[in-house]
């Protein structure tokens, strides 16, 4: 079964490739001709990565950049297997953990599991985590049916995660090391939370997190800017 959906999935990207040389893209943060994100949007998207305001149960966590406006745009586009933009957020995220300085060259990056299988290699962060300068290590495993945060109010999202997480096979050499867990996006902290306890009840040392958008809610404010009061997403 694995091996049928690998090579459906290897048959798609080719598809989409061969699509890509013979009709024009549309860029995923303006829409234009210049795609997969034109030059444009690709110096937006450059801003200088952020310390995000603190959450309980967190370590530092650090972001690339904003939930909201063309960043949140090309982070959906790519979250929906927009595989060409892999390389910009393998760019971002190697931003982020540079600027946070949590990373260094034997840090051992955690990426948070997707929904799929464990470890899945298709999960957003798994797909360039690679690019952040450390050692990636899969330890997280989720710990029977996973629930969408999605729709969840702040407590809900809160509880839903407690004990979503184990972590699995701990080579004995990475108990001295410093651990990164890395996300897509934090909104209310408790995925992160939640992955942080999982590691550290294994004797792992977690310094930081790195994620590739922070989305603000409830009225929060950062650098002086009022966000407005949303519904969350993650």
């Amino acid at each position: 079964m694995d091996v049928r959906r690998a090579l459906a999935g290897a048959l798609s990207r080719m598809w989409a490739a061969l699509l890509d040389l013979l009709l024009p893209r549309a860029c995923a943060g303006c829409s234009g001709p210049a795609g997969p994100l034109c030059g444009a949007c690709r110096g937006r998207l450059r801003r200088r990565p952020h310390r995000c305001a603190p959450r309980p149960g967190c370590p530092p966590v650090w972001a690339a950049g904003p939930y909201a406006g063309l960043h949140r745009r090309v982070l959906l586009a790519y979250k929906e297997g927009d595989d060409a933009l892999a390389a910009v957020w393998g760019e971002r995220l190697a931003a982020v953990c540079e600027a946070s300085g949590l990373v260094g060259p034997g840090t051992l990056l955690v990426p948070v599991p997707g929904r799929g299988p464990p470890h899945d290699p298709r999960a957003p962060v798994a797909r360039v985590v690679a690019a952040c300068g450390g050692r990636p290590l899969p330890l997280l495993r989720h710990r029977g049916r996973v629930r969408r945060q999605a729709g969840l109010g702040r407590r809900e999202r809160l509880t839903n995660r407690v004990g979503a997480f184990r972590a699995d096979r701990v080579p004995a050499w990475a108990v001295e090391g410093r651990v990164v867990v890395v996300d897509d996006v934090v909104t209310t902290g408790a995925t992160v939370a939640e992955a942080t306890r999982a590691l550290r009840a294994a004797g792992l040392r977690v310094v930081g997190a790195v994620t590739l958008a922070e989305r603000l809610v409830d009225g929060e404010e950062r650098a002086g800017e009022k966000v407005l009061r949303t519904p969350s997403k993650r």
